[in-house]
This record gives C-alpha cells, sequence and structure tokens, in this order.
C-alpha cells in the first residue's frame, strides 16, 4: 500500500530540481500522486476500506493545494509538472 523507498528515491530523482532536492513542491506532488495511485489500486480490491479513504482524500487535497500554489507562483513549472505526471487531463 505504502510507496517503497526504492520507489520513492526514484521519484525525487525524477522530478528533484537540484541535487539534494526532497522539498520542492515538484517532488511533494510526485510523492503524493504515487502514493495515491497505489490506494487507488488498494481500493479495487479493498472497496470498504474505509479508514484509508479518509488518508486518500487528505492526500488529494495536499496534492491539490501544492498544485494551486505551484500554479500562482510559477506557471510554466506548474504546466510542465502536470504533463509529467498525467494530471488533470
Amino acid at each position: 500500500m505504502s510507496v517503497t523507498a526504492e520507489k520513492k528515491q526514484e521519484v525525487i530523482k525524477d522530478n528533484a530540481r537540484a541535487k539534494n532536492d526532497t522539498g520542492s513542491p515538484e517532488v511533494q506532488v510526485a510523492i503524493l500522486t504515487e502514493r495515491i495511485r497505489n490506494l487507488t489500486e488498494h481500493f479495487k480490491e479493498h472497496h470498504k476500506d474505509n479508514h484509508s479513504r479518509r488518508g486518500l482524500l487528505t492526500m488529494v487535497n495536499k496534492r491539490r493545494s501544492l498544485l494551486a500554489y505551484l500554479k500562482k507562483t510559477d506557471v510554466e513549472r506548474y504546466n510542465a509538472l502536470i504533463q509529467k505526471l498525467g494530471l488533470r487531463k
């Protein structure tokens, strides 16, 4: 259900703006997206898991807030990120 350490490091490496970047909005959104995708797969099999569904909604709202911040501060980075992650079709 959670993201493995190797997968998380790969996501960070793919979306980092600098060498040791783990806190930029791009990295945070990418990690949240990976966690959301994993939970979405989990709910296909465990549709009555309402406790985890609450966590999913929290993650979705956090990602939405980070994307709104990024869009407000730098539209080009926002557009590149949603294109790269396949969000907002």
